[in-house]
This record gives structure tokens, sequence and C-alpha cells, in this order.
């Protein structure tokens, strides 16, 4: 993997200065303004750096099925340039000195908690021998001593490694997934390497799978149309009012508010509600034809946003109703999909109802109730499945707080045993 910096004006003239030297398919890995110094800096204008990342060509991803797009944003700032590995294992010093970076704040503090993890589960395990009165056999004591040469080279990172796997299942990553970043983090697996380096390898990579999400990108011309889709019950409503808030009261966006939910009397008032409170336009549509006329209507707006009604994912004829409606849209503005999903549903609920809304149109994700399960796996089994961008996440009922573009080195650092 190449990883290096550029400079520029802004970040996406460095950007496009990291194409150019690397080529497309660069990760972004972290930007950061650059203050000039020095006895003139007063008169130097700013800079900003950009970190990318490249995958080696010479060393295809085998997990991942296509290039994945940049990541948003991150906090991690490895300088990593893999070279080949010397016969000896190199030290921390001798990773420093080859420009390799193991602080991120200490890989987040040794993501907060999982240092003091591993000493617990190695006493743990300590603790099972002795309640057990070392109870292995005499064949597997012989086994043991018959050649010390198939032992481990690193047992300690292998328990480790292994609590990494233990905590990526208790979190409800799925298996094959687990097993694939296993399986990868053993191949840098050398004698007398440090925990933070491979940590460090497991983390930037998983960031990696993920990839990025440009959130709601505005229409080149016109009004931006974002329908708003998704099962009952998982927040679609409160969640267009949290992005309705943003573009209202911090970005002074013109917005408008539609629904074509008629089946349930109390969703279109709430979003009535939300609509009085931020002095926005609303409108209940009832037919093919009325959400035409509304785009004539706010055809001078940024945004209209359009809640959707909740069904459920095996109704054929509402889903039938709902690609109707993007018909009426098709070729008129430009317009971007989401499909809100709650975290707290099962894996496997979540691909069904991913599945069906396939048919409907492209979307990305929206996961909702995050603060209301412990496990964050099914987000990530969900996108590597799928391979489908996830835009934003919420964690709370608060209008417009508890929301915010999906950060994948948050949600790493959870799934590997982290504090939130």
């Amino acid at each position: 993997m190449i990883i290096k910096k550029f400079l520029g004006r802004t970040e996406e003239e460095a950007i496009a200065a990291a194409k150019k030297e690397l080529g497309e398919g660069v990760v972004v890995m972290n930007v950061r303004e650059v203050k000039p110094k020095g006895m003139f800096a007063s008169f130097k204008s700013k800079q900003v750096e950009v970190t990318v990342a490249k995958e080696d060509d010479k060393e295809p991803i085998k997990q991942v099925k296509r290039e994945v797009p940049p990541v948003a944003q991150p906090t991690v700032n490895f300088q990593i340039r893999q070279e080949p590995q010397p016969e000896k294992a190199p030290t921390v010093r001798d990773l420093e000195r080859a420009g390799v970076s193991l602080n991120s704040q200490n890989i987040e503090r040794k993501l907060d908690s999982l240092q003091s993890l591993l000493e617990n589960q190695l006493k743990k395990e300590e603790e099972i021998v002795e309640s057990v009165g070392g109870a292995k056999s005499e064949a597997e004591k012989q086994e043991k001593s018959a050649d010390v040469s198939e032992q481990p080279e690193n047992p300690e990172l292998d328990k480790f490694l292994r609590l990494l796997y233990n905590t990526m299942l208790e979190n409800e990553v799925d298996e094959k997934y687990a097993n694939q970043i296993m399986e990868d983090a053993d191949k840098n697996k050398k004698p007398n390497v440090p925990f933070d380096y491979i940590l460090a390898n497991i983390y930037q990579k998983m960031v990696l799978k993920f990839g990025k999400s440009e959130g709601i990108i505005p229409a080149a011309k016109g009004p931006k149309m974002v329908f708003f889709l998704g099962p009952t019950g998982v927040g679609k409503t409160t969640t267009i009012a949290k992005v309705a808030s943003s573009f209202t009261m911090e970005e002074k966006k013109k917005v408008a508010l539609l629904t074509t939910d008629t089946y349930r009397i109390a969703a279109a008032e709430q979003l009535r509600t939300y609509a009085n409170i931020l002095e926005v336009p609303f409108r209940v549509i009832y037919t093919q034809e009325e959400l035409a006329e509304a785009l004539e209507i706010f055809r001078d707006y940024d945004y209209i946003f359009v809640d959707t009604a909740g069904h459920s994912h095996q109704n054929e004829d509402q889903l039938e109703k709902m690609k109707e409606y993007m018909n009426v849209v098709k070729g008129r503005v430009e317009y971007q999909v989401f499909l809100v999903l709650s975290a707290t549903t099962k894996y496997r609920d979540l691909l069904r109802i991913a599945e069906s809304y396939k048919d409907v149109a492209d979307y990305e994700f929206i996961f909702t109730k995050l603060d209301e399960t412990a496990t964050w796996g099914s987000i990530m089994n969900l996108k590597l499945q799928t391979d489908t961008t996830i835009a934003y996440v919420t964690c709370g009922q608060n209008v417009p707080n508890d929301i915010e573009r999906f950060n994948p080195q948050k949600t790493v650092k959870q799934l590997l045993g982290g504090k939130k």
C-alpha cells in the first residue's frame, strides 16, 4: 500500500495532485489545514494537506470486489509504504525510522480498552486452566513436548488476534468477514512484530472497506429531490426532520417537505409540525400528478425532501407504487434515494429489506437507533454484502442534533472493542 501527502490551496487541488501522480482510486486518509511558518508566515496563504492511500497494483485486494471509494475525514494518519519484509522482524524504532506512524492517539488509545480487555481475557483463560486442575490429557502433553518447533512463534500475538476475532463475533460481525480480516492480518504476522503494528493494519483496512459517503449532494441545476424509504418504525420522519433542520438552519437553504404516506395520519401530522417549526412549506402527495405539480411549485428551491409510507418489504403493491413515484421525477430533476434502516434489526432481515428495495431505486443507507444497540456488526455485514454506501447514522430522537455523517473510524473502533 502506498501512502503519501500532498499540498494544495484547497482540498480539491491537493486531491487532484494526488490523482495526477498516483492515478485514480486513491483513498483520502486525512485532511488538515497547514498554517504557514517562518518570518513571513502572516503574508503566506494557508494550505491544505491531504494524506492519500492507494493499494499497490501488484497486491490486489481479495476481499473487496471493486475499487473502494475514498474515506471521508478519517482520524487515522498512517504514513506507510510497504517494502519487502526483511528477514528479521522490525522493531518499533525500525518502523518509525521507515516512516510508519503508529500513533493516531496510539490507535485510539488501543481502541480505549482493547489492551486491558486482552489482559483480562488472558487472565480468565489462566484461571480456567487452573480451575480444571490443568486437566490436559497425557497424550496432549506428549504432543506438546514432542516438537517444540511446531509451537507458534509469537503465542501472545496469537492470543491477541484471537481476542480481536472473538470481539468481532461478539459484535455480530459475520464469521465470513471476520475470517477474511484475520486471514489478511495473519499475512503480516511476523516474530517480534509489535501488537500496535498488527492492530493498525487491521484498523486501517477495515476503515477502507467502508468507503466514503458524500451525503446529500446539491443539484447542478434546480432543486434536489431526496426520497427516504424504509420499513415502518425505523425513524424516517424524524430523520427527515433532522436533515431538513440542518439544511435550513445551518446552511440557509430553501427546503420543502412532502409526504406520500397517506396511510398514517400521525406520520403526516408529525412532519407538518416539523415544517411549521422550520417555517418551510409542506404538502401531502396522493397521486403522481400531485408530485409532478409539486416539482413545478418548488422548482426554485434547493431541496425537496420526500417522506414515504413505511410498510413491510414483502408488500409488492406498495413497492410498485413507490417505483411509480420515482418514475415521475426521472429526467425532470436530480434526485437521491436513501433507505432508512434500524441498527437494531437482525442482519437476516436487513438483507431481505435491502434486497426488496433494490428494484425500486439505487439507494444509500441511513442507519438509525445506534444508541439502542450494543452491537454494530450488522452495519459492516450489510455494507460488505451489498457494496452500498452508508451515508448517515442517527443515535437518538433529538432534532436536529442526533444525526451525523457516517464515520468509518468510529464504527471500526466499536467493532474491535473500543469504547463508544
